[in-house]
């Protein structure tokens, strides 16, 4: 018995090593993958990041704060770029996840599964694989862009990010990237060519930032289009994104808090941190109810257990796309 538990476990680490040897090999496919959260990093630099700044200097005269004071710019520069950065990574997670199911969907469309189904290989060893070799590549690429991310705020000289910090920002990203495996797995099961897949992959990088509130907090909405924040509460990555807010913006907004305290009374401070709070993304509001971070990380559980079933309860589904329900059915013809 020992002895079969160890070989299935031999047997699932050897797919899945082959699955990460092929998806690095294409050294062109990792780099795409590694690009799309740069480039939309570097459109942020020359061209968001001007405009998120203004929108929050605005603000300031309506507390009776100075926008001349260099430490002040220093401190709101601090929390705009870790507002930006976390949204970025909560879109990484999504998109990297789902282009690195190319890997998933070319051995369908090449029949390699069918060779697979040839050995004594469990389907579900099989499909863990996948999920498995998702998973590591996923957490790879986001943690490569972390640390450019970590990079240019030492460079602005607005890294503000504590050791505790730092390593919620990493257990979050583990944490969210376990719910955006489960559901672009599950989407990708349903895809049979990788010219398919490059088009889902297409429509999901362009509209994924919009629909989690990466690109714009919700807060900013006018008060007839709250309905969208409502709604996109259910999507798994808008929560995944306001925890790695949390995580992000958790001592610069204490900072320019505490900072701001020496400026002006301490009602107007409390107020202002709520509208940043607020606006920010920083706390989600669902039907006028205040979300926190502890409930968002509980829909992210609700998330996982969901897309978990989906894959589990469709797994003739997801066997079948891998090429191996034609074989069963021809078996059960003869």
């Amino acid at each position: 018995m020992a002895e079969n538990k160890t070989r299935t476990a031999d047997i699932f680490f050897q797919l899945t090593r082959r699955h990460l040897l092929v998806f690095f090999k294409n050294k062109v496919r990792v780099l795409y993958t590694l690009l799309v959260p740069v480039i939309i990093f570097v459109v942020y630099i020359f061209f968001l990041r001007g405009l998120e700044l203004e929108m929050v200097y605005d603000y300031l005269p309506i507390y009776g704060l100075p926008k001349d004071d260099p430490a002040l710019m220093r401190y709101i520069g601090a929390l705009v770029d870790s507002w930006m950065l976390s949204g970025i990574t909560a879109i990484s997670v999504i998109t990297v996840s789902l282009q690195t199911n190319n890997v998933f969907v070319q051995d369908k469309e090449n029949g390699v599964n069918r060779d697979f189904a040839s050995s004594p290989i469990h389907r579900n060893i099989l499909i863990g694989s996948y999920f498995l070799f998702n998973f590591i590549v996923t957490v790879i690429i986001c943690f490569i862009f972390l640390l450019v991310c970590a990079l240019y705020l030492v460079c602005m000289g607005e890294f503000m990010l504590t050791f505790a910090n730092v390593m919620t920002i990493f257990a979050v990203l583990l944490y969210t990237t376990i719910a955006a495996t489960l559901m672009t797995v599950f989407i990708s099961s349903f895809v049979k060519k990788e010219a398919t897949m490059a088009s889902i992959v297409a429509v999901f990088s362009t509209a994924i930032g919009f629909l989690i509130g990466a690109y714009m907090p919700f807060g900013m909405l006018p008060e007839k289009m709250r309905w969208v924040e409502n709604f996109c509460m259910f999507i798994p990555g808008t929560h995944g994104c306001s925890l790695l807010r949390y995580a992000f913006m958790d001592t610069p907004l204490h900072l320019l808090e505490d900072y701001a305290a020496t400026l002006i009374d301490p009602g107007e401070v409390s107020e202002l941190v709520a509208k940043f709070s607020s606006d920010f993304g920083y706390n989600l509001n669902f039907f006028g109810v205040n979300v926190g971070p502890q409930w968002q990380a509980l829909a992210n559980a609700v998330f996982i257990v969901i897309f978990l079933s989906l894959n589990i309860g469709l797994g003739e589904r997801i066997v079948e796309v891998l090429g191996l329900g034609k074989k069963k059915k021809k078996k059960k013809k003869q």
